[in-house]
């Protein structure tokens, strides 16, 4: 054989999912697939919920948290167009259906199709998903630029009132728009990005965990512990023993310079 479409994509396995409760997708190699009904988040206190229609496009393992009766049909493609497909991606992500109108069909069929069928079907559907990453669903301004504004101020923000006057806002105003947009409130948000920054100095830094709370915004050693182990099901300092050596998504700190000054 000349040619083997299965070294470049392949099938691997099909999910089709009908759920209430988080379900996990296991295994090497691309998730593809289709949210049919209901509304679905990844499993991030960052990740705002995806509507029916939207693209599934991650690595395993996804974590996927329902916010109401849901539907995925999704397939597990490994290969090296698949593993060229991941380096593209920055992490698990949902994008908007209409960008790529063929994918559904796509999927539908590969999970269907006999196996001398599924090397092509597989190959299309990569090329279909080649511009998911463009076909996010924008956010409104205003949800964007408080996002954006947590994200870069999580550690010397007060709170979402702070937030708010900074944004000219009231702040029931912010926190209306904000939820309809993010399903999650400001507040929430914040914690979440100051948690993940938590994270990543407790996987990389040996800082005190008073230290490392005054770096990511919270009051105290003693409430980070505790929002911790609620978000988590772990300790700060048993998250930080099974993460030792691992490598942690980049976050700006920008408090960690000033404490040495």
């Amino acid at each position: 054989m000349i040619f083997d479409c299965t070294q470049v994509a392949r099938l691997c396995q099909v999910a089709d999912e009908e759920f209430r409760e988080p379900v996990v997708l296991e295994g090497a190699g691309l998730w593809a697939g289709v949210l049919s009904r209901g509304r679905c988040a990844l499993s991030s206190p960052l990740a705002p919920p995806a509507a029916a229609g939207s693209l599934l496009l991650a690595a395993a393992p996804v974590v996927l948290e329902p916010a109401e009766e849901c539907h995925l049909l999704a397939v597990r493609l490994e290969g090296t167009a698949a593993e060229l497909f991941l380096r593209g991606l920055d992490g698990p992500m949902f994008a908007a259906g209409v960008g790529c109108p063929g994918a559904a069909g796509l999927i539908a069929a590969l999970a269907e199709a006999p196996a001398q069928g599924q090397g092509l079907l597989c190959y299309q559907l990569l090329c279909e998903l080649a511009a998911a990453d463009q076909a996010g669903p924008a956010l409104p301004p205003l949800v964007a630029a408080a996002a954006a504004a947590m994200e870069e101020n999580y550690a010397g923000l007060y709170g979402v009132e702070e937030l708010s006057a900074s944004l000219g806002v009231s702040k029931s105003h912010l926190v209306r728009a904000f939820k309809a947009a993010m399903g999650i409130t400001p507040g929430q948000y914040l914690t979440g990005v100051r948690l993940e920054a938590a994270k990543l100095l407790l996987a990389r830094r040996e800082y005190p965990l008073e230290v490392v709370a005054s770096l990511c915004g919270f009051s105290g050693a003693n409430y980070l512990c505790r929002v911790f182990k609620k978000a988590t099901g772990q300790t700060p300092t048993a998250f930080r023993a099974a993460a030792a050596g691992a490598n942690a998504r980049s976050l700006p700190l920008p408090r960690e310079e000033e404490l040495y000054v």
